[in-house]
């Protein structure tokens, strides 16, 4: 077999195809796309950060555009998706559940998500809790009171918080709906009740097919990045993609400047093809979240893009080098730049507190008209059609703001 030999920017095209984000859609997006972005995908993060759009809804806007968002939390709750730990808290197809049942059925691994000992510490509250929702039905963290005055990150949740998420981790309950982006927990056995541990595949299986998944989702794959999509356990996986190639799931290509072997998804063929012969070209202009797929992997990012990414708003705000929530600005194949915002949706506003331009980037007319369109669209979706440029490189404020707004 021939190896196909790629361009970088092919092989970067090629990722964005796979995510897609090759073309701008063409029509109004209907609940369909929308599941079709994600089964695309493979997964979807959820953030619950929401000084912009929460993450998952905006990951579908750089996808589909202007879309109702509520589309996706209605997906949920018809049982199209579920909720589990993937990449991180991810929605995943419904009908890929027998792909991550094995974590379940064994979450020893599972880190801070699962605790042995906090499980036998509380049994007999955990079993009184599943109790009463066997015979009152679904419930919400909301729904108990807190005891203690503590509130915090996951180390200092209340205690039937982490019984909810013990019981979500090990599979015994699911989540059925979000309400107001808050879990709403039930039985699995209500929420997936065609469910039959019969049926479950192999381990072996199992990873073989998150690997092909992963493959196929990237676009394009090498050994050293394939485990983080799935968070799959720490290894380089030549071998398995090797075996993967030898099957016929996957192709082997070079690509320019990488020694790494490197393989796309046979059923990407004839993208492929057209990427190997240039015909392949993303015409995207759109931001993107930070918990994007495209970006939520530093290295890869790093190595398609040259685009050295990083999310701060972990860090302590004196130590920041972007901002808070920075999204990433991609346009035509390029991750050109970022920005921190924030949408004041009482107001109609959409704050851009600082615009950054990646090294080597011109300021030229399509890219300015490109980004233009693209943040006023973003910021419309949002509610919050007046755009404000507070920072940003010189001449780019005025060739990116419609209008100068001030905010109250």
């Amino acid at each position: 077999m021939s190896i196909v030999h790629l361009p970088l920017a092919a092989a970067r095209t090629l990722h964005l195809a796979a995510q897609g984000l090759l073309r701008p859609p063409r029509r109004k997006a209907t609940p369909a796309d929308l599941i079709a972005a994600i089964r695309r995908m493979a997964l979807l993060q959820i953030d619950t950060i929401h000084v912009v759009a929460r993450s998952p809804y905006l990951v579908l806007f750089s996808r589909l555009g202007d879309y109702p968002s509520q589309w996706l939390d209605e997906a949920l709750a018809r049982g199209e998706l579920f909720e589990y730990w993937a990449h991180e808290a991810c929605f995943v197809p419904t009908e890929d559940y027998r792909l991550l049942r094995h974590r379940m059925l064994d979450p020893a691994a599972m880190g801070w998500k699962y605790s042995a000992e906090w499980m036998s510490k509380h049994h007999d509250e955990i079993a009184a809790l599943l109790d009463h929702i066997r015979d009152n039905g679904p419930v919400r963290s909301a729904d108990f009171e807190r005891r203690d005055g503590k509130g915090g990150g996951w180390w200092s949740w209340k205690p039937e918080k982490r019984h909810l998420e013990v019981l979500f981790t090990t599979g015994r309950l699911m989540v059925s709906e979000r309400r107001q982006f808050q879990r709403v927990y039930d039985l699995a056995e209500r929420v997936l009740p065609g469910w039959d541990d019969a049926e479950l595949p192999s381990a072996e299986a199992v990873q073989h097919e998150l690997l092909h998944r992963s493959a196929r989702a990237l676009g394009v794959v090498r050994a050293d990045w394939v485990a983080d999509y799935y968070r799959l356990r720490r290894s380089r996986y030549s071998a398995e993609l090797h075996r993967l190639a030898d099957a016929g799931e996957l192709l082997p290509v070079r690509v320019e400047g990488w020694s790494a072997d490197t393989f796309v998804a046979a059923e990407l063929a004839p993208l492929l093809a057209d990427a190997a012969e240039g015909r392949l070209v993303s015409t995207v202009s759109t931001l993107l979240s930070p918990f994007d797929p495209v970006v939520w992997d530093r290295r890869r990012a790093a190595t398609l893009f040259d685009f050295d990414y990083r999310l701060e708003c972990y860090t302590p705000a004196p130590k920041r080098r972007y901002g808070y929530f920075v999204l990433p600005l991609l346009s035509r194949g390029r991750l050109v730049g970022r920005l921190d915002a924030k949408a004041h949706r009482a107001q109609g506003v959409f704050e851009v507190k600082a615009l950054f331009i990646e090294g080597g980037v011109k300021l030229t007319q399509r890219l300015a008209a490109d980004l233009r369109a693209a943040l006023a669209r973003c910021a419309a979706w949002h509610g919050t059609p007046q755009v404000v440029i507070r920072q940003a490189p010189d001449g780019w404020a005025t060739a990116l703001s419609p209008e100068a707004v001030t905010l109250a």
